[in-house]
């Protein structure tokens, strides 16, 4: 009798794919380190044609005011003329023409006395925003920005009414306080934001440790609103500096002139002849306030900036 011995078929058990025999992507990391020079490459790249874009004309205008009017106005200038470099412009801009100077004297006094009263209004009034609950604060804050969008030459004429009423016209108070207003919208939103964007349990440690409000503000809250504030008198500085139309509106006499005004009458040949050499070395004295200003307050305005378009 034959029996049957049942064989059975061992089967091997599935193993998981070791680490090292997975599949790796193609080009490893060798195509790594080259989609990252890649993407550095077209960020060096890129940087250097917007540098370019705005740098170029302030150095071509640097360089004409330090050239003479015939090489200025000359079609078609010869190697010489391009060549040829001179300080005359300034000398004769400052020297000649004291009113010129003096009209920079008046822009520096309105633009800083603007830019030291914006910030301070404006960190009031954001402080009141964003920190305190009152009825009608959004509505209140609403108009505030709703104002923004409202360009001042809609408004210039009920405005020179009524500050001539008040005895401000042709006066550089006067012209403060105009510049301030306009201005004022656009910081109080700057500064709500840095309010809100600060803990409040910062603030109520110290209330705790007996802080006032004013010295809380000044000691506790003011190291983190440094980029709010630099924003906003930097706004309005620069809003100041280089506005025309209310110091022509406002002012008639030219001894109170700012720099802009004294600019234009300088083109339109007040002094004579029109002096393009004159006229763009002016041109860069007005320049130069405004790229000292944004070069020495750039991260601050960039942080504000930053924080309005998070917060707001």
């Amino acid at each position: 009798m034959s029996t049957t011995v049942p064989t059975t078929v061992a089967t091997a058990p599935a193993t998981a794919p070791s680490r090292r025999t997975r599949t790796r992507p193609p080009g490893g990391p060798d195509r790594s380190r080259a989609e990252s020079r890649t993407k550095i490459t077209l960020y060096v790249l890129g940087g250097t044609l917007a540098t370019l874009v705005f740098l170029v004309p302030l150095v071509w205008s640097v360089l004409r005011s330090f050239q003479p009017n015939d090489a200025i106005v000359s079609t078609a200038p010869t190697w010489e003329q391009l060549t040829s470099f001179t300080g005359e412009n300034f000398r004769a801009l400052f020297s000649g023409n004291a009113d010129i100077l003096r009209s920079v004297g008046n822009s520096l006094v309105v633009s800083i006395a603007t830019a030291l009263l914006t910030a301070f209004l404006a960190t009031l009034a954001g402080y009141g925003f964003g920190r305190f609950g009152f009825r009608g604060r959004n509505t209140l804050f609403g108009l505030v920005v709703v104002t923004m969008m409202v360009p001042f030459q809609a408004i210039i004429t009920p405005l020179y009414l009524q500050m001539n009423a008040m005895g401000l016209t042709d006066s550089r108070l006067g012209l403060v306080l105009f510049y301030s207003t306009v201005n004022l919208p656009f910081g109080v939103f700057v500064m709500r934001n840095a309010f809100e964007s600060i803990p409040a349990e910062i603030e109520d440690s110290a209330h705790v440790d007996g802080a006032g409000t004013l010295r809380t503000l000044t000691s506790v809250l003011r190291p983190m609103l440094v980029p709010g504030i630099a924003t906003s008198a930097l706004y309005a500085f620069l809003a100041s500096w280089t506005e025309f139309l209310g110091a022509l509106t406002f002012l008639t006499d030219d001894r109170k002139y700012t720099l802009p005004l004294s600019l234009v009458n300088l083109q339109s040949g007040a002094y004579g002849a029109v002096n393009f050499g004159y006229l763009v070395a002016g041109a860069v004295v007005a320049m130069v306030p405004c790229v000292i200003l944004y070069v020495a307050l750039q991260r601050f305005y960039v942080a504000g900036l930053a924080s309005g378009a998070v917060k707001g």
